[in-house]
């Protein structure tokens, strides 16, 4: 056993690596919970890859539409068509084309970690992975704590399983607001950090594009969600963090 805070600061300093040696020769496809994800998480990976020439792919796996419950200007059908132009706007701000994006449609804070559903999405992801020839499947942290992101972890394992030599890769978005004291399971974090710093100004770019996430644009929902300046600093470093899953 770990704990968390020691896991994380460990993850943060860990030596950087060639994008080659953490994606592997081909494709790349990223898995996101919620549109705005992939931006904080591996924007900085998602442009240099696209730079590279590799084949990219982006998997919004849920709607985003609970992120604002309350908002009577944005009611559910609203928010989800405003998240996925976001999410196309930061891509574009990436890099990446619109058709690089696929969206699953699964309903915001109840992503399926079992059941008929998680299959469909593990299908999908599979067909995904083999349009792109995807040597590389990056997904949100298993212990990241929010149940969508765990279930998109557990689609990417599966998917990882099933695929052989396909490396599954996972990026910390909310590791760090796990309960003081937090113990995970296993020893020291393993896995590599990418040097995004000439990338940083494109992941501005596509984090700023998630305007419904970053600023007041929905303000009639005081019980709304919006990334803090401390989590958006937590991300404006030059540098990502990839960490291979325990076995």
């Amino acid at each position: 056993m770990i704990e968390a805070r020691r896991f994380l600061e460990q993850a943060e300093a860990l030596p950087f690596a060639p994008l080659a040696e953490i994606v592997g020769a081909g494709g790349v496809v990223v898995l996101a919970p919620h549109p705005d994800d992939e931006s904080l998480g591996c924007g900085g990976l998602l442009a240099m890859a696209r730079e590279a020439g590799r084949a990219v792919a982006v998997v919004f796996v849920s709607d985003g539409a609970a992120s604002h419950r309350n908002s009577r200007r944005y009611p559910p059908p609203a928010l989800r068509d405003l998240r996925a132009a976001e999410a196309l706007a930061a891509l574009a701000a990436l890099g990446l084309p619109a058709d690089a994006a696929h969206f699953l449609g699964l309903p915001d804070a109840a992503v399926p970690d079992h059941g008929p559903g998680f299959e469909a999405a593990v299908a999908a992801i599979h067909g995904i992975a083999r349009s792109v020839g995807a040597s590389a499947l990056l997904a949100t942290w298993a212990h990241d704590p929010h149940c969508d992101h765990q279930a998109t972890h557990a689609m990417a394992a599966v998917v990882a399983r099933q695929r052989g030599g396909l490396r599954h890769r996972a990026y910390p978005v909310w590791g760090h607001s796990l309960p003081a004291g937090a113990m995970l399971p296993g020893g020291a974090p393993r896995g590599a950090r990418l040097d995004i710093a000439a990338q940083l100004p494109a992941k501005r770019r596509a984090v700023a594009a998630h305007r419904s996430q970053t600023t007041p644009l929905i303000d009639d929902d005081p019980e709304g969600f919006c990334l803090d300046a401390a989590m958006l600093a937590r991300f404006d470093r030059p540098f990502e963090v990839f960490l291979e899953p325990a076995a």
